[in-house]
């Protein structure tokens, strides 16, 4: 089953500072790439557990002792470590792209390029798709949706638009919905502003904010002293929250500072912000908007 090359591969990992007898966590398994490549530089008494709540990256699974994949969201990665009787870890891994295998089933819906229906579910047992955001959301939502997540200035005429074309009939599938929005698809950008129309509803259908506040809300007490994680995002959203968590400990406000005036915050950023080369993104185009930050817990 194809899956991408993983984006920064050999930084993140390094990012990781493992220690060969650790335990570690790659909370975006995928195609395994990540995991494997942890795998190398770990001993006979190391450990990674890995998450991935699609069922179709089940099919990658590591014939390897020292490996577990777990199907599950990593917004619980607490509570699973803790089923395997894991308080805390080395290191915590994470790369919050979709896969290539994501966009290339036409069936899922998350590509531009395929009609398919409107779907984006990264869990096939959820309950919440792109159909439903489309056809069940108000006016308001969408408009929200596709400003926030999509950075689309045209988000208000958008959301009246679709409100008012889904009268008629549902919309139903990805050439429905282009067809809808077809005014706002100018010839030159229309691949553009596509692709920011659904990250919009790719992410409000995932969910995909909240999940990953949850998730470095929990890595202060999951990491031990001197753990590291090392997190790759692709969204302005995302790499903002995750350098305001390393930086605060928060994702609003300031944190609380001691009797001398410090900053009291459970990270501590390692380095400075990593991105691909313009080799690898040549090699790989979805490296493009990579962007890897590494934090040590204090």
């Amino acid at each position: 089953m194809k899956y991408h090359n993983p984006v920064l591969l050999k930084e993140t990992v390094e990012g990781l500072n493992i220690k060969p007898s650790g335990i570690y966590v790659d909370v975006t398994f995928g195609g395994g790439g990540h995991s494997r490549e942890i795998l190398k530089h770990l001993d006979e008494n190391g450990k990674l557990f890995a998450f991935d709540q699609d069922q179709d990256a089940l099919l990658n699974t590591i014939d390897d002792d020292r490996f577990t994949l777990i199907n599950e969201n990593f917004q619980y990665v607490k509570r699973f470590l803790r089923f395997h009787g894991v308080k805390q870890v080395d290191g915590i891994l994470a790369d919050f792209g979709v896969s290539s295998h994501q966009f290339d089933v036409a069936e899922r819906g998350f590509s531009t390029r395929f009609e398919a229906s409107l779907d984006m579910r990264m869990n096939q047992e959820s309950t919440l798709s792109a159909y439903h955001v489309v056809n069940e959301y108000e006016e308001e939502q969408i408009r929200q949706v596709l400003w926030q997540y999509g950075e689309l200035r045209q988000a208000p005429a958008m959301a009246r638009v679709i409100v008012e074309a889904r009268h008629d009939e549902d919309i139903k599938t990805s050439d429905q919905l282009k067809s809808v929005l077809k005014r706002f698809l100018q010839h030159k950008k229309e691949n553009k502003v596509l692709a920011q129309i659904y990250q919009a509803i790719r992410i409000e259908v995932n969910q995909e904010i909240e999940v990953l506040k949850k998730l470095l809300i929990q890595t202060p007490e999951v990491l031990k002293e001197g753990g590291r994680l090392s997190f790759i995002s692709y969204h302005s959203l995302e790499d903002r929250l995750v350098k305001r968590f390393i930086r605060n400990g928060m994702f609003e406000g300031e944190p609380e500072r001691d009797v001398f005036g410090n900053y009291e915050v459970p990270l501590k950023k390692v380095g400075g912000l990593i991105v691909p080369t313009q080799e690898e993104i040549k090699q790989n185009n979805r490296a493009r908007s990579a962007k890897l930050r590494i934090a040590e817990k204090l």
